[in-house]
């Protein structure tokens, strides 16, 4: 992505279809002129002439004709999001009259922006570090309000400042080394090595409690990718549509009703599931159904958290037994379904090929032991109550680097304990600076900023 001051792109904020308010968003230097040619406001002024972030009721017009009534605002650098003159359109949000504005404004000099590009110049400009800006994509994304909680105190900094603290302690040390080595005819302090090796342990403890806070965060960013699997015709279309709390999925009493693997989000006790339906597991006799089937034991395979249903009155048979060799080393839960119907399956045999495993009755027809369900999914994840303002790393790109600076550190450590010289301890701390510094913004290429903002919507 490449950004041109000079340059001021546009795009429409709002999504696409049939809204109330639609909005079309410029941020440079010419989007106030390229308001005048096009607002005529109410009283007569021109959009240039308006103080900064204010409100105008006007018209925008093409040639003299009107396309849309509008409220236009003005923001002034650098006290915008950009750090930018920005303009914004409010129109109707018919995809007519925000796709006549846009075609307006590149007309008249704006460019389309690309995706990421308002936030991207945030960073660039210096008004957030990088950390926060993929703060903004997660608060967009957030699943959960204690993970929109997380990304809410990201882009206020707070992960930044924790980053930034060890940062500035691991400087202060590569100033005392440079200084060791660049004099080394004074008197050798036989202290230094003993306080530098402390303060890369308190360095290397406040990078363990970040990756300690990790497995919650990325939990809550991320979301669980959890694989409803079974036999056909044991409940799980119905188990995801009372996970749902609506008729998703099409239940019928023939087998083999669901062909293709069917993908929903929802909350459970705080956490977001990625809940897959998959198809029953059957020997196929057509290629679509084989390729269903395929596709249904790669989830499974893949799946963060199994949710294995089996029939309560039905015993086990080989299909149910090929089913659990493929979960059998899998974070698994045995939910044995249709517990309102008389039992035919023997909860002892579950247990000889499933040991360790945690069973639960339900009865997914008459809406019984969800709850009880529920529970058990939350307690393999969450141990207590789940406290956001304890959670500083929930990317896995943050986290990666901070195991990188971690090793880093323990390499220093590990060089002062062999008693090398201070060229190799500076080396290992300023690459865990480095990795550090990917976090925030503070060292980055071009590649990275591309493949984080890509992610982005246009005209965020």
């Amino acid at each position: 992505m490449n950004v041109d001051s000079e340059d001021t792109i546009v795009a429409i904020s709002t999504p696409a279809g049939e809204n109330g308010i639609g909005i079309v968003r410029m941020s440079g230097p010419s989007c106030l002129q390229i308001a005048d040619k096009i607002f005529a406001s109410k009283n007569g002024k021109r959009s240039s002439e308006f103080k900064t972030h204010t409100v105008h009721y006007g018209h925008i017009a093409d040639n003299g004709n009107i396309v849309d009534e509008v409220l236009l605002n003005v923001m002034r650098k650098p006290s915008t999001y950009t750090k930018e003159d920005i303009v914004e359109i409010n129109c109707h949000g018919g995809v007519v009259a925000l796709r006549k504005i846009l075609d307006l404004t590149i007309s008249l000099g704006a460019r389309l922006a690309e995706p990421g590009e308002f936030t991207k110049r945030a960073f660039l400009s210096g008004r957030i570090d990088l950390a926060q800006a993929e703060a903004v994509q997660d608060i967009i994304a957030s699943r959960t309000e204690e993970g929109l909680r997380i990304a809410q105190r990201q882009l206020k900094g707070e992960t930044s400042r924790k980053i930034s603290a060890i940062r500035s302690e691991l400087m202060s040390l590569i100033a005392e080394i440079e200084a060791e080595i660049n004099f080394p005819e004074e008197e050798l302090d036989t202290s230094k090595n003993s306080s530098i090796k402390v303060s890369l342990s308190k360095s290397a403890e406040a990078l363990k409690e970040l990756i300690d806070s990790s497995d919650k965060g990325l939990i809550l960013r991320e979301g669980v990718t959890t694989v409803i699997c079974g036999k056909p015709n044991v409940g799980k279309s119905t188990l995801m549509n009372r996970f749902l709390r609506q008729d998703r999925v099409i239940v019928t009493p023939v087998p083999g009703t669901t062909r293709d693997s069917i993908e929903e989000i929802i909350n459970v006790k705080g956490i977001p599931l990625r809940i897959v339906d998959t198809a029953g597991i059957i020997h196929a006799e057509d290629e679509p159904t084989r390729e269903s089937v395929e596709k249904s034991k790669h989830y499974m395979q893949t799946a963060d958290l199994i949710l294995l249903i089996l029939d309560s009155s039905d015993k086990l048979n080989k299909q149910d037994l090929d089913i659990i060799d493929i979960v059998k080393d899998k974070k698994t839960l045995v939910v044995i379904n249709k517990r309102d119907l008389p039992e035919a399956l023997q909860v002892d045999e579950i247990r000889e090929h499933l040991r360790n495993k945690k069973i639960i009755r339900i009865s997914a027809k008459e809406n019984l032991g969800l709850e009880e369900l529920e529970d058990a999914i939350s307690d393999i994840y969450w141990s207590g109550e789940v406290k956001s303002e304890n959670i500083f790393i929930s990317n896995s790109r943050h986290l990666e680097a901070v195991r990188r600076a971690l090793e880093f550190i323990k390499d220093a450590i590990g060089s002062i304990n062999d008693g090398k010289p201070w060229e190799f301890i500076s080396v290992d701390i300023k690459d865990a600076l480095q990795a550090l510094g990917i976090i925030t913004g503070d060292v980055f290429t071009e590649e990275l900023l591309d493949a984080i903002f890509s992610k982005f919507c246009i005209g965020k």
